[in-house]
């Protein structure tokens, strides 16, 4: 499945296959500890945000989620 931004697809892919690579080489196998795929998520979250504006996709009521989920891209 493509993302909502031709600009992203790539990163989605790319996510998508390291996240499917640590649930089944390591979560399944009792090792829960570290992200691997942490940064590459935050760098397909900020595309698909910046695509979501870009198309000015309405997503007022929808709340992304992640760590940073309550601040904004500004906050300390």
């Amino acid at each position: 499945m493509n993302s909502v931004g031709e600009a992203c697809t790539e990163l989605k892919r790319e996510y998508d296959q390291c996240f499917n690579r640590w649930f089944a080489d390591k979560f399944l196998k009792g090792e829960s500890a570290g992200d691997p795929c942490g940064q590459l998520f935050k760098r397909y979250q900020l595309c698909v945000q910046k695509a979501i504006k870009e198309k000015d996709i309405p997503i007022e009521g929808l709340e992304f989620m992640g760590p940073s989920k309550g601040k904004t891209e500004n906050s300390t």
